[in-house]
């Protein structure tokens, strides 16, 4: 005779698996790079500087 199984844990392991599936799915198709990450970061940097430098005191 077999030993009884868990039907929840079964249950549970199944959706963890689909839902780590779908995040790498998504990852994928909507991620980024990052060397994109550093770049956006570095222009939104310079674009900060900029506007500062523009700034007149009252």
């Amino acid at each position: 005779m077999s030993s009884p199984i868990n039907l929840n844990k079964v249950k549970k392991e199944r959706d963890r698996s689909s839902r780590k599936a779908r995040a790498d799915e998504n990852a994928v198709k909507f991620g980024q790079s990052k060397s994109q990450k550093d770049m956006l970061k570095a222009r939104a940097e310079q674009i900060k500087r900029n506007l500062d430098g523009h700034k007149t005191d009252p």
